[in-house]
């Protein structure tokens, strides 16, 4: 299945993307590199899909599993190379589960599932980091 994206460039460093599904986003350098900060940047929002792959995956088995989960967050912390081309070399993935009546097995199932089987943006980083991948849960305090 082939899949395309059009970005188009909007002068100095920023451009428009749009995706397949006809949504558009800005990316933008730094203004430390000769940008203005009005978009993502590439290669944080290459974690963010990641984030979002996994997520998408999670919150498809939580239902289906038919889980009790107040709110869950995933949070990424990256570390970058120092030297060109730039790419991260170690990514370390946390998923936070929240709320009353969690249920650890199945959630961890859920997110084992993820990472394993169905997350593809997850199998492309595993090309080139080192993955660290931790699950934590929160029961709601009274």
């Amino acid at each position: 299945m082939a899949v395309k994206v059009s970005t188009k460039w909007l002068g100095e460093m920023r451009f428009e993307s749009t995706n397949p599904s006809g949504h558009n986003l800005f990316i933008d350098a730094g203004e430390e590199n000769g940008g203005k900060s009005e978009g993502y940047r590439p290669k944080a929002l290459m974690l963010s899909g990641l984030a979002g792959c996994s997520g998408l995956d999670v919150a498809a088995l939580i239902k289906k599993m038919k889980l009790d989960v107040d709110d869950f967050n995933i949070e990424i912390e990256a570390n970058l190379t120092d030297e060109h081309p730039k790419y991260y070399d170690k990514v370390a993935m946390h998923f936070h589960f929240y709320g009353e009546h969690l249920n650890e097995k199945k959630l961890q199932r859920a997110v084992d599932l993820s990472i394993e089987k169905y997350c593809g943006v997850m199998e492309m980083f595993r090309q080139f980091s080192e993955l660290s991948i931790e699950t934590f849960f929160h029961p709601k305090s009274t």
